[in-house]
């Protein structure tokens, strides 16, 4: 950790629905965190009802989306619930919870409602003090993120500006599509959306869209917070199974099998982010040098990233070392 650092012991996470979902498993919620590969209807569709969309945005100077178009309102006057950033570290975690703390009739574990509760009346800054300052949700937030044991600090590598990418929200509440971004003095809203299922989302597409097309050529990820579709799939097939639908059923038993699967590798994945690999690494770099295949071996990962890095420079991308 750097002396520079302002994270208050909150650590770096990783962009992961894996990550997200057991969050929000930890903080009591009946929702999950997917993937959403496109922001077609089709593909919102399929997910829905959607609560809110998290979306991994390049930071770019305010300036800039000011002159875009971008920016939207701020509305000083927000009725919902906002908490500003007041930590490094931690916009991961302050996107979940700026979405939880606008949905109605929220079902959570009783230290969240307790604390979304304490924050009523608070300014945003204040909130999000507040927000940084509950060590159990920071001790949630950690969980999946080990400390390294290794630090760079002292050894005269010089430091090079890199993009910053940052978590932000966005969902609806009172009739308009708001943009939470906890680097933001307030929420941001984006207008009204037409009193349909898909209404909000319809404009936060709009709306995403176009920040969107101010980036180069990049997968942007996203991810709605929805239900959690197990207990609803394991209803529907307790329904079908009466009703005799036997082929019906034996398609829903199939989609219960793959969702099933997937938090089986979720849960793995988790498993693995929980504990810190350097040991191991150690261990085998000393195997391969003993064994007289380290050299080689960096030699062959250096290729392979000149080759990446031509690669990406093709695609339009620039600052990725080759070494």
């Amino acid at each position: 950790m750097s002396g520079d650092d302002d994270s208050s012991g909150w650590h770096l996470t990783e962009s992961d629905p894996a990550v997200f979902t057991e969050l929000l498993k930890t903080l009591g919620t009946p929702y999950i965190v997917d993937d959403l590969h496109s922001l077609d209807p089709d593909a919102l569709s399929a997910l829905q009802p959607i609560c809110a969309l998290i979306f991994l945005f390049k930071c770019l100077p305010l300036a800039t989306e000011e002159l875009s178009g971008l920016a939207g309102e701020y509305d000083p006057d927000f009725t919902g619930f906002f908490a500003y950033q007041t930590v490094n570290n931690a916009c991961a975690t302050l996107a979940v919870i700026n979405a939880l703390g606008n949905i109605p009739s929220l079902k959570a574990h009783h230290r969240l409602t307790d604390l979304l509760n304490f924050t009523i009346g608070m300014d945003p800054q204040t909130c999000g003090m507040t927000i940084a300052s509950a060590d159990w949700l920071r001790e949630a937030h950690n969980d999946l993120s080990p400390p390294s044991t290794i630090s760079l600090d002292g050894l005269g590598i010089p430091k090079k500006t890199e993009d910053a990418y940052h978590f932000v929200v966005y969902l609806p509440v009172s009739g308009s599509v708001y943009e939470l971004d906890g680097l933001k003095p307030y929420p941001v809203r984006h207008g009204t959306f037409e009193d349909s299922d898909d209404g909000w989302l319809r404009r936060a597409r709009e709306v995403i869209e176009n920040r969107i097309a101010t980036y180069p050529p990049s997968a942007v990820p996203c991810w709605p917070v929805r239900d959690d579709p197990l207990p609803a799939m394991n209803k529907q097939l307790e329904l079908l199974r009466e009703s005799g639908s036997d082929a019906a059923a034996a398609e829903m038993l199939l989609k219960i099998s793959d969702e099933t699967s997937r938090r089986e590798q979720w849960a793995f994945e988790n498993s693995l982010r929980r504990h810190n690999h350097i040991s191991l690494a150690h261990a085998t770099l000393l195997a391969l040098e003993k064994a007289g295949l380290l050299q080689p071996a960096i030699e062959n990962a250096r290729k392979v990233m000149r080759e990446r890095a031509e690669r990406r420079r093709q695609d339009g991308f620039t600052g990725m070392d080759e070494d």
